[in-house]
């Protein structure tokens, strides 16, 4: 993510890594999918959807609610390790949780949202602190596509400017 300031110059970057995996468990490479935003009129709604989704769920982890927010019907999986579908995602999450690495979202920094497409940036631990980094498709009013990275925190960094 890039910040651009009043003069149009790069002003400010954040980003997060991961390796590349060829063999995932749904199939699909962690960059394919749709990119192109084609429902410019939707970005507020789907920016407000994803938002009220991270703060219920993520952060306040009442998983009781998750089909008000996720297609029951499709949910295309990029991350390596979770099929598709939410059994798919709820395995990975069961697995993740057998090695001590439960999704443990603290605090939601920035949401960026263009058309059907929206972008959280968020603090947490998964088995030690992390930032992740989840980008959401949303088609009609739910998320049917999500893409992330999950990076390790550094105990110090380079600069003072912090991560988030």
């Amino acid at each position: 993510m890039f910040r651009v300031s009043a003069d149009g110059k790069l002003a400010e970057h954040w980003d997060a890594l991961t390796p590349l995996v060829e063999d995932t468990a749904s199939g699909r490479s962690q960059t394919d999918g749709p990119g192109e935003v084609t429902e410019p009129e939707t970005t507020e709604a789907n920016r407000a959807l994803v938002a009220e989704f991270a703060q219920k769920v993520l952060v306040g982890a009442d998983y009781s609610v998750l089909t008000d927010y996720i297609s029951t019907e499709t949910y295309h999986q990029h991350n390596p390790e979770a099929a598709d579908g939410l059994a798919g995602f709820g395995a990975a999450a069961a697995s993740w949780a057998e090695q001590g690495k439960n999704l443990h979202y603290k605090t939601v920094h920035k949401v960026i949202a263009e058309g059907e497409f929206v972008l959280l940036q968020s603090e947490g631990e998964f088995g030690v602190p992390v930032a992740y980094y989840d980008l959401f498709r949303v088609a009609d009013g739910k998320i049917v596509e999500h893409w992330d990275v999950i990076a390790p925190i550094p105990a110090e960094l380079p600069h003072v400017n912090g991560l988030f």
